[in-house]
């Protein structure tokens, strides 16, 4: 689970949010761009193509499912500890 928060000064992982990231976005939640950027930050964090991270469920709202192809979930977790 992804908690975004759009319009944000700048694009970061913010840390945990109930038992999800929580991600900061600079784009606003219009046209689709604040998925876009939110799959661009993730895919640049997970150093996969943008083309392998997925918006599952929540594309309008500030709680998503993302799946980012490739990556176990333990890795994940090992990616993202730094960020928690």
């Amino acid at each position: 689970m992804v908690r975004v928060q759009p319009r944000s000064s700048k694009s970061m992982i913010c840390g945990e949010y109930n038992g999800g990231l929580k991600v900061a976005l600079k784009s606003a939640p219009v046209d689709d761009a604040a998925n876009e950027e939110c799959c661009r930050l993730l895919s640049g964090i997970f150093k996969v193509p943008v083309t392998r991270v997925h918006i599952v469920s929540g594309r309008t709202s500030r709680t998503k499912t993302v799946l980012v192809e490739g990556v176990r979930s333990g890795d994940a977790a090992g990616v993202l500890e730094p960020y928690c």
